[in-house]
């Protein structure tokens, strides 16, 4: 994509309502614009990042063995009414009518839903487990809006609902998600710890909150240090066997937030405990019969007894990681962004955008990286070296191409990774070499 023709509308000053870097940097970066108070447009260098997220998400859950639908954003309230939630969820929840007077609501999560379509098709145990998700947006009116993307009114969601015949398979099930998020956040360059959560009436162990670690996150972490240090990646997972030692290996080791955490009973030794900030970017949660119950999901049982399958939920905020994801990765200059979600890979630079010689070998060098299928980002416009440089500084791609009259004359161009901030001057084709991989 030549910048020249691209739509990407940055600021120089920083909005006054823009208050955490995140926020500050997506509006600088021109990757969002608000539309009212809580509910922003997605630019396309925004709109590019989140669907790198979407599809990373979308990969993970496929390979856990869950299965994809779409569910409307609008629902009726008659289903929130089976389940007691109507009245109780509060005035986050939009509440409309249509034309004909009935009940209907803008959906801030889908358990009542995804219940309702289950029950209608799944009778037998011998068709559970099953494991369905979609990524939808949402709306939770919050009274009052703040941080951007990450504490919005109108938000994409991801959110995965199982159903299983006895606890066992919950458990099961549970574990496919809790390993799948450690995987999914992992490979968007995020070091993300799984915190025990609140379980609410049913109790146990199966609630955790996913938390990474950002030296501007809202919540306090404290944990072992060795969470930081195991290797999410490193090795292949079967979903289809047992998983109990890979999330024990997780779950075995002290990390709480500050609303869980006690520093007088703490079983770390001080040297070892890490104290830090994060953000909450997941949630799973085992919820058991609560919804099924109220809303007469059954199965036959193997004596042909009716059994209320057992339920979890499990949610990851697709929208709020964008944010999530600046908060981790940033500098004075700008984003960050791990290669896996960046918008492009390269920002090609020209930095005498009309002179014979730059256009000629920043034009090959712009062909040479989409035939190799490389996404860049090419800054064509006759513009000050310094303003180009700062663009692609402040938009983060993970490496930047430049050439100028005065490195042609000498055979080479620098090739500058943006996390580390090495140049290095290399020939054109070496450079092309290392970014086409």
């Amino acid at each position: 994509m030549r910048l020249s023709r691209y739509f990407m509308p940055t600021l120089k000053e920083t909005p006054a309502e823009a208050r955490i870097v995140s926020h500050r940097l997506m509006m600088r970066a021109g990757m969002i614009r608000q539309a009212s108070a809580g509910i922003y447009s997605w630019l396309p260098l925004g709109f590019r990042v989140l669907k790198k997220i979407e599809q990373i998400v979308r990969e993970e859950q496929d390979a856990a063995g869950a299965q994809e639908l779409l569910m409307p954003t609008i629902q009726s309230a008659d289903l929130w009414r089976e389940s007691g939630r109507y009245e109780e969820y509060g005035e986050e929840m939009l509440r409309i009518k249509d034309r004909h007077g009935r009940d209907m609501l803008y959906g801030p999560t889908n358990e009542e839903l995804v219940t309702d379509i289950f029950r209608a098709h799944v009778k037998s145990y011998r068709d559970l487990p099953q494991l369905l998700y979609h990524i939808q947006w949402k709306f939770r009116d919050e009274v009052r809006p703040r941080f951007g993307v990450m504490r919005g009114r109108e938000f994409l969601m991801k959110d995965s609902y199982s159903f299983d015949f006895d606890f066992a398979g919950a458990r099961r099930s549970y574990n496919k998600m809790f390993v799948a998020y450690l995987r999914t956040f992992a490979r968007m360059g995020l070091k993300a710890i799984p915190m025990l959560a609140e379980s609410g009436p049913i109790g146990g162990d199966m609630s955790h909150e996913f938390v990474i670690l950002a030296p501007t996150g809202e919540t306090e972490v404290h944990c072992h240090r060795d969470l930081l240090d195991f290797d999410v990646l490193g090795s292949e997972i079967d979903y289809d066997g047992d998983l109990e030692r890979v999330v024990g290996r997780w779950t075995d080791l002290y990390a709480a937030t500050d609303k869980k955490h006690d520093p007088a009973s703490c079983p770390v030794p001080p040297d070892q405990l890490v104290e830090a900030l994060g953000i909450e970017v997941g949630h799973i949660f085992y919820f058991g019969t609560k919804y099924s119950k109220s809303m007469d999901a059954v199965v036959a049982g193997p004596n042909s007894e009716p059994v209320p399958v057992e339920m979890g939920s499990y949610g990851i905020g697709v929208s709020r990681l964008v944010g999530a994801i600046i908060e981790a990765s940033h500098d004075e200059a700008g984003i960050i962004w791990p290669e896996s979600v960046a918008p492009f890979k390269v920002g090609l630079i020209n930095l005498k955008a009309g002179e014979a010689a730059c256009d000629r070998a920043s034009d090959e060098a712009y062909a040479k990286l989409n035939d190799a299928r490389v996404e860049v980002l090419y800054d064509d416009r006759e513009a000050r070296a310094g303003a180009k440089f700062a663009d692609m500084d402040l938009i983060g791609l993970p490496w930047q191409l430049i050439v100028g009259p005065r490195g042609l004359a000498a055979g080479v161009v620098e090739l500058k990774e943006r996390a580390s901030g090495e140049r290095q001057e290399l020939s054109i084709d070496s450079a092309l070499a290392r970014l086409t991989g």
